[in-house]
This record gives structure tokens, sequence and C-alpha cells, in this order.
């Protein structure tokens, strides 16, 4: 029999299968995927293949095989730096949350996680929430924000959970997809999701006014069959976002603007650093291209994991100003 993983807690994977029924299920020894060096055989939106365990007075299942993934998203494990988490699977598009104060989403982090979606297959949508609660310079920075990655082709969308904005055209990109919502703690997702779905009502809390930062309401990654014809991946908000399994070379193709001038380049291995007659790098200085982006993408490239989770916007903000100003 057949089904598809709507949780996963570690041991126990919650399975809904072909009758439309839920089933949990453990699996059966140890699943080596290949290629894929992760502290998770299993994932939710994962297609697998299970038998029904009669021997206790709760029916069970044991999941008996995997079926291929279409694609998969990844973040850095915890504590195995060489090692990954599978966040979700068979995804059809990736909504990225981003908030700008409140708590404050670095571009560093949003390329980061773009870089991952472009590497892994799957459509990402940048969703600026929370815009009740902008003041100019914050509405600002928003708009800039949406400016840079609109141009590169990215779609944008401005929702507010309270008020009810964007709310229906964001129904609308999911309708008949898989789609799953991402960002760091705090930036709105469960709010959202209630937004969309009332009848979920899940849990939500309140920014940690001393650091800015959300608290951790999702623990496991769930998905959820919506009334008009979606189903949504809910995930733990995620604070730091690492590059995994990525060569050097091929880190600027999930660029897509750096992509388009790859071939302009005068060297078709150009890391677009220091070599001459990098067309990058003149489309950089020309403005083409936003500074904030060619920093992340230098980070990504010397495999700095570590600056952009504390770096707040600063850097950011003045790279934007100077190329605002000029």
């Amino acid at each position: 029999m057949t089904g598809t993983v709507y949780k996963s807690t570690g041991s126990w994977y919650t399975v809904k299968t072909e009758d439309n029924s839920f089933l949990e299920c453990r699996i059966k020894g140890k699943f080596r995927m290949k290629g894929i060096k992760s502290t998770n055989p299993i994932a939710v939106g994962d297609i697998v293949d299970y038998e029904l365990e009669e021997t206790t007075d709760v029916t069970t299942g044991t999941i008996t095989n995997i079926h291929e993934r279409k694609n998969y998203i990844v973040r850095k494990s915890v504590n195995l730096s060489h090692q990954m988490h599978i966040i979700a699977s068979n995804i059809d598009v990736v909504f990225l949350l981003v908030t700008i104060n409140n708590p404050p989403t670095t571009t560093s982090f949003i390329d980061r996680f773009l870089v991952t979606a472009e590497a892994y297959g799957i459509e990402a949508v940048l969703v600026f929430n929370k815009i009740d609660t902008f003041d100019e310079a914050t509405l600002d920075e928003q708009l800039y924000l949406q400016y840079i990655y609109s141009n590169i082709g990215y779609k944008c969308l401005r929702v507010s959970s309270t008020e009810g904005k964007g709310i229906e055209e964001l129904k609308a990109m999911m309708k008949g997809k898989v789609s799953m919502f991402s960002g760091h703690s705090g930036v709105g997702k469960s709010t959202l999701v209630n937004a969309l779905e009332p009848t979920l009502n899940l849990k939500t809390k309140k920014i940690s006014e001393q650091h800015q930062q959300g608290q951790h309401t999702t623990t496991f990654a769930e998905m959820f069959d919506l009334s008009f014809g979606a189903q949504i991946i809910d995930t733990p908000g995620i604070r730091g976002f690492g590059i995994v399994d990525m060569e050097k070379q091929e880190i600027g193709n999930y660029f897509p603007e750096f992509f388009a001038l790859k071939d302009q380049c005068k060297f078709n291995n150009c890391l677009h650093k220091e070599e001459p007659h990098c067309a990058v790098k003149d489309a950089l200085e020309k403005d083409e291209i936003a500074w904030s982006r060619y920093k992340s993408y230098i980070q990504i490239l010397e495999g700095d994991d570590e600056h952009y989770r504390s770096d707040i916007y600063g850097d950011d903000r003045e790279a934007s100003d100077k190329t605002r100003q000029s």
C-alpha cells in the first residue's frame, strides 16, 4: 500500500493513506538514501510504501520503501555539521516569509534560501509579511527589497495576516499545489496559515522583545490539506541556513542574474571574484546587480556560515543606501 508522509516526529510517521485516513507508521530497519548524508531518512512529503501491523490493539504500519523524490529542501543538521536534515520533499512551491524588523530577515538569509531552492529545483516566492506594521522607513526598505528580487525574476507578495491583505492572491498561487512556508521564527508562518485556513488553529507565540526573535512554535514539519484545494507544509523556524554540498563553480549558477551573464565572462570557469573581464563584476559596478546579492554570493563562496546569522541588516542597509544615492 502507498501513502504520503504528513508528519514526522523522529520515530513515528503519520501517513495519509489512499482512502484518505491517517496511519501511524515506523520504519523497517535502516534506510540508506543514495548520496544523501541525512539525519532523517524520511521527510514530510515523501511518498512511501507500507504494510499494516496488527499485532497490538491499535493498527499501525511499517514503512518498507520510499519512492524517488521529485525534489527536497534541506538545512544543516544542528549538531552534525557534515550532515543535513531534509525539511520536506516533493514540493511544488516554497514561500519564504520575510519580515523587515520584527524579527529582521537579512538579505544574506533570503539569498541562501533562494540559492538552495534553485539548486533543488523548487519555485520560490517571497512573501513580505506584517505590512500593516510598517512605518515610512520600513516600507521604503521593503519596497527596495521587492524591487531587487522582482527584477531578478522572483515573484513577490505583500501580505498582512491580521488585516487579510494579500490572502486571496496567496491562495490563488497555492491552489492545486504542495506549498511550503518557511522563514525565521516569529515571521508569522502559523498566523498566516491560520488566516488562510482558520479551522487549523495553529499555535502562535509573540516575538521575544529582548532579542527581536520569534519563539519556536512549530517543532516538527507537518503537512495540512486546505479547503481551497491546496496542501501546505508548515515548518519549524530556521535561524541559520547553511548551504550544503555545493561546488564553488556551481554557486553562481543559482543566482539567476549571475547565470544570465556567465557566457559574457572571459573565462568559462569565472568565479566572479578576482578574474579580469568579468561580466558580473562589470554589472555590479554599473549597479545592474545588487551589492547585497554579490555580498551573499561571496559569503557562500567562502563558506562563511556564521556572519550572516548575526548580521541583522546593517551592512545591507548601507549598501542599499549607497546604491539608491548614486
